[in-house]
């Protein structure tokens, strides 16, 4: 569940895997890290959880942090996660060399700069914080008799999200 009292512990996944990244990917060329399998697939796990972490953050944080682009690293995990077949060694390696620490500056910056009690006491109303049209196309595929899950894969909402519809 995408909570803004877990927004924190996601942000500090996300600083621990980014560090996972620059360690193992230090000293690589591109050609001697797709070379490397342990390296290489390390690198991918740890982007998959940077992704993932990514993801899990409240709707409000991604909204109130726009710098980032959110989708983006989400959209990475997707790749690493659901099309593993067609991963570009490429893009990885660009992805763990430069958009990593740049994510994980951003992240340490919200970190230090969050008044994180003042953010965990505000309320987890999600119809306030998730985009719109989303909320009304859930609605409309749960009035049509859509299971939970395909309403979920479809408009990024979680299940319990949709449940409270």
């Amino acid at each position: 569940m995408r909570e803004r009292a877990r927004d924190k512990g996601r942000l500090e996944d996300i600083i621990e895997y980014s560090n996972n990244v620059t360690k193992f990917i230090n000293g690589h060329t591109l050609e001697t890290f797709v070379a490397d399998k342990l390296t290489y697939y390390s690198v991918i796990k740890n982007v998959e959880v940077v992704g993932e972490a990514s993801y899990m953050l409240s709707k409000a944080f991604k909204k109130a942090h726009p710098a980032t682009p959110w989708k983006t690293v989400q959209g990475m995990r997707h790749v690493l996660v659901h099309d593993y077949a067609h991963i570009v060694s490429e893009t990885l390696f660009d992805t763990a060399v430069n958009g990593i620490p740049e994510l994980r500056q951003q992240v340490e910056r919200y970190l230090a700069e969050t008044d994180w009690e003042a953010w965990e006491s505000l309320p987890d109303d999600f119809e306030d914080i998730v985009d719109e049209n989303a909320v009304k196309l859930a609605r409309r595929m749960k009035t049509d008799g859509m299971a939970a899950g395909q309403i979920s894969r479809y408009t990024g909402l979680t299940e319990k999200e949709i449940e409270k519809l």
